[in-house]
């Protein structure tokens, strides 16, 4: 390793040793391990904040005064009783504002070298069951915040224990209970003899000023050969608890009963982006949602543990139904009835099918992702639900900017027209090589019409993508889960029809308002209102963007800003489509 000057701070030592580490067969996880905490922009901020206080230090400053706080108040007495003016009055206001006051104190404190926090006295009444146990005591503020904590009860000791410290809350950032730690007293109050539940409802209604008393959890010593693979399991866990999940389902804390503690609970609606900061519990996650302005963390099921009530909700729903089902059927004579054998053999064929295509929807891991200039664009698919007639806005986006727009151009087996150009608007194939690339699964989606196949091959989807414009595929909501690749990197738009619902006594005004909007016969409207609902319920945790169509010409300017924003807004995307 090249020698370094005496100058040399922390951070430039640990910048070198990085560049000094070589790869190790035995060493590989440790090195990599090294490598991602150094390159953590964290990190290193906080090792120049380092660096600077020890140039300080060296330079052992003086304060001038010990009390500028006090100065400050003296001089503006001084001011309120003397000569008034215009920048008198502007100085008496800023001395008067919170923040310079704040800022003054501030250097008093560090003048008088005042870091100690203020403890509150140890009461002359406290009582020690055991002397061999130490009891600490606890002094924290809250507000209209929880503690941030949950409590259990050890079933063998009968104990009231911390089972877990909520990352953020006021239990965490006193840096003063831990997991494990057992539960003697809140304010005063025993909670010897009283049951979790109501001990969190006091705790729930502290505010201000807590103090708990508290037997500190026994923490029994790795041994030095476990050390280090302690150290980076820990390390490695707190990085990996910066991961970001969409939520595919609402949650609502207060209607969970297995939750520890209600009050604890994170509630969340569909499409949520949360950050979970802790996994140490397989059951119940820490998370935060984006956007909160709450530094606390709450409970959310963990993704195997609402999998794993998903399913059996959904097997428990499905054995009512078939009890539903041979109620409904025991009225039947017997000769109508499928042997014992048949139906167990028919039920069978039918979980598995269920087992094979069962999918619960419970979190998705994601990250931003922000198109650089030299990366191709994203994919964008239009989905429409009846009615919605998207090929037409499709048509004219492409006709108004031919140069930034295009359409993957479909294949079909039928004969070419005189009029129609290979490869224009239709690839013309024989049916034998498109049958070959449907086993290959060349196809994103393909059907029959009139004995003919078609369908859209995704190398027509890639010829676009190569010109550098943005491919437009008007494609079934089955095909979206397909397309969800990294090279494509699929942006789904949700289209469907303003539906008003149709009147007796509609005006010929309200009736020609749009093009979309008009009266419908109650068979027409039930239909494309049920085929909206259908997609959004079974598809919308794939779908990006809603796009309510009314007239075609506002519909495609909304399309044009949604397209134009895919382009320089940074987006959620799945983690597995920018994870190196």
């Amino acid at each position: 390793m090249p020698a370094l000057s005496t100058a040399a701070g922390l951070h430039e030592v640990l910048a070198l040793l990085t560049a000094q580490l070589r790869p190790d067969a035995n060493l590989t996880a440790e090195i990599g391990f090294l490598t991602e905490v150094f390159s953590e922009n964290s990190f290193n901020s906080l090792i120049k904040i380092h660096q600077k206080l020890q140039q300080y230090v060296r330079q052992s400053p003086l304060p001038a005064v010990h009390s500028a706080a006090a100065l400050a108040e003296k001089i503006k007495e001084e001011l309120q009783s003397g000569p008034n003016n215009s920048d008198i009055r502007e100085l008496i206001h800023l001395l008067a504002k919170p923040h310079l006051q704040a800022v003054l104190s501030a250097h008093d404190t560090i003048a008088r070298k005042a870091f100690g926090p203020v403890l509150p006295p140890m009461p002359d009444d406290l009582e020690v069951e055991d002397e061999e146990e130490s009891m600490k005591i606890v002094h924290l503020v809250k507000n209209k915040e929880p503690l941030g904590a949950t409590i259990r009860k050890n079933e063998q000791t009968g104990a009231i224990v911390v089972a877990r410290i909520m990352r953020g809350g006021a239990a965490d950032r006193s840096g003063l209970v831990y997991v494990g730690d057992e539960l003697r007293e809140v304010n005063d109050i025993p909670v010897e003899h009283k049951t979790p539940e109501e001990i969190s409802q006091i705790l729930a209604h502290c505010q201000g000023s807590i103090t708990l008393k508290l037997i500190p959890a026994v923490k029994e010593e790795d041994p030095l050969n476990e050390s280090r693979n302690a150290f980076y399991k820990v390390s490695r866990r707190r990085l990996r608890s910066k991961m970001h999940v969409k939520a595919l389902f609402d949650y609502d804390p207060s209607e969970d009963k297995a939750i520890p503690c209600k009050e604890a609970g994170l509630p969340f609606r569909k499409g949520d982006i949360l950050q979970v900061v802790s996994q140490d519990d397989s059951v119940w996650w820490q998370a935060k949602r984006m956007g909160d302005a709450s530094l606390r963390a709450g409970l959310i099921p963990s993704k195997r543990f609402q999998e794993k009530r998903l399913a059996y909700w959904q097997k428990h729903a499905t054995l009512e139904q078939e009890k539903s089902s041979k109620r409904s059927s025991s009225g039947l004579r017997r000769s109508f009835r499928l042997s014992r054998k048949c139906r167990q053999n028919n039920q069978t064929e039918k979980q598995t099918k269920q087992n094979e295509s069962v999918e619960y929807l419970t979190y998705e891991e994601v990250a931003i992702y922000q198109r650089r200039p030299n990366d191709t664009h994203r994919l964008v698919v239009l989905v429409g639900s009846l009615g919605a007639k998207i090929n037409e806005m499709r048509q004219r986006i492409i006709a108004e900017n031919p140069n930034r727009y295009n359409v993957a151009v479909p294949s079909t087996t039928r004969q070419k027209k005189a009029h129609e150009r290979q490869g224009m608007e239709y690839h013309f194939v024989s049916k034998p090589s498109f049958e070959a690339d449907i086993q290959k699964n060349r196809f994103v989606e393909h059907g029959e019409y009139k004995d003919n196949l078609y369908g859209i091959n995704v190398d027509s989807i890639r010829t676009v993508m190569l010109k550098k414009k943005i491919c437009l595929v008007d494609a079934n909501p089955q095909t979206i889960k397909h397309l969800r690749t990294a090279e494509f990197k699929p942006y789904v738009i949700f289209v469907k029809p303003f539906i008003q619902e149709p009147r007796a006594n509609s005006t010929a005004a309200e009736t020609a308002e749009t093009d979309v909007i008009k009266e419908l016969g109650e068979d027409d409207y039930q239909e494309m209102t049920q085929s909206a609902a259908h997609i959004e319920e079974k598809y919308g945790h794939l779908i990006d963007k809603v796009l309510v169509k009314g007239d075609l010409q506002t519909a495609c300017n909304e399309l044009k800003v949604i397209l134009e924003n895919i382009e320089r807004e940074p987006t959620w995307v799945p983690a597995s489509w920018v994870r190196p």
